[in-house]
Parts: C-alpha cells; structure tokens; sequence
C-alpha cells in the first residue's frame, strides 16, 4: 500500500478566496496584484497554499485573516478546478470559497502589503489563470443563494435602510424592482428590527434604520424564505 501511495504523482493545493463586497450602490470583488514571471500588472484572487496539517476550511479561514485581517465573516466553499494546465508553473489544484463582507467595514483593514483593491463586478480586469472562471461560478452560487437564504444582510453594515437592502439585491441581479413588493417580502421575514432612528441627508422625512435580529438570522439562516420570485430569469 505505502508503494502505491509513493507512486502516485503529488500537486500543490492552492485555496483562493473570491471576496464580495458592497459599498452601498455596487456589488464589488477584492483583487490582489501579483507578479508572475515578467507580468506585474497582473490581477487575481486573494489566496494561498493548504499546509500539510490543516483542513480546507481552516486553510481558507487563515489565509483570508492573513491578507485581509478579517474574520468571522461568511465563507463557504465554492468548488474544486484542476485543470492540468490551470497554472503554467506547477501542477496545482485550486479549491475555491467565496466570502461575504461589507466594504466600509473592511476599509481600514486593506494592507498595502499586498495591492489589495476594490474593483466593480462591472468592470474587472483581465485575470490570472483560471480564476475568471471560479468568479463566474461565485456570483450564480451567490444569485441561487441570495435568492432563497437571508445571506445578502451579510454584505450589509450594522444598521440600514430597506432601500438601501434594494440597492443591494439589484446590484447582486442587475436587475431592478418593484419596490413596494420587495419592501413587503424583506418585512415579512420577520428578520428585521425596526429602529426610532431614521437616515438623514437622502429626504426631508428620512428612511427608518433597521437592524438584523441576530437570534432570527441564525435559527433561519438555511431556511428556504424565497426573497426573489423566479431567479432564474434574472441571472
């Protein structure tokens, strides 16, 4: 059995993390530049490589820390790519996790260390490797999810608006609408928390803040609550 195992042909394991952020009026992705061979205006995912001794979520957990600082945000893993020929240099399957923050929360938190930059999903650069590919993948799983599962308020600040909830999920689709019936399925969740505060500087009356009631997100955070009708016609 050992002859075997030593037979066998033995790769890298890369894990890259496809980090969505919201500013408030943009779905956006967190780029990193690297230099690869004589390239050095190329762009790609945040990643690293599994040690010998760890899990894939532990791996994907601490390399997200490393380059970023955050943690205890969501996380969840995407999908496997092992194309022979992925990267050029070496033989490396990549498992791909996707994660969910909030851009003003994170802003503080960008190293310079690593050229790390916000770019729109509108308007992203030529990429490395394949990892155009798993970005592809990343928002439909994001859209399916969205759509069904409460994990859109994770891309939100502590306390918001329900337009600004609407910004969101268009910016997530790329669609718009209707904003009477979103603002009553959002409500009806019963996930929300109505606060006295309201937004100023938007209207002469203000839009009243909500917060997430915590306890309600978790116990229904893989609940099926159907906030967008019929996705598959938005994607």
């Amino acid at each position: 059995m050992l002859e075997l195992y030593k037979q066998q042909t033995k790769c890298l394991v890369a894990l890259d993390s496809i980090i969505f952020g919201f500013d408030g009026a943009e779905l956006k992705l967190l780029l990193v530049k690297r230099g690869v061979q004589t390239d050095h205006d190329t762009w790609s995912l945040m990643g690293g490589w599994l040690k010998s001794e760890e899990s894939l979520d532990q791996a994907a957990e601490r390399i997200l820390f490393e380059l970023t600082g955050v943690t205890g945000i969501y996380l969840e893993q995407l999908s496997a790519f092992g194309d022979p020929k992925r990267d050029p240099i070496e033989r490396t399957v990549a498992v791909a996790y996707y994660a969910l923050v909030n851009v003003k929360d994170y802003e503080t938190k960008i190293s310079d260390t690593h050229h790390a930059q916000w770019f729109s999903m509108q308007d992203l650069p030529e990429l490395l490797f394949d990892h155009q590919e798993m970005i592809k993948m990343a928002i439909e799983r994001l859209r399916y999810k969205a759509a069904f599962h409460p994990i859109g308020f994770e891309l939100m600040p502590e306390k918001f608006t329900i337009p600004q909830i609407l910004n969101l999920y268009e910016a997530i689709y790329g669609s718009n609408f209707d904003k009477r019936n979103f603002s009553r399925k959002i409500l009806s969740t019963g996930l929300l928390v109505k606060l006295k505060e309201k937004q100023k500087g938007f209207s002469k009356k203000g839009a009243f803040l909500y917060t997430l009631d915590g306890d309600k997100y978790k116990k229904h955070s893989d609940s099926f609550l159907n906030f967008i009708p019929n996705p598959e016609g938005l994607v």
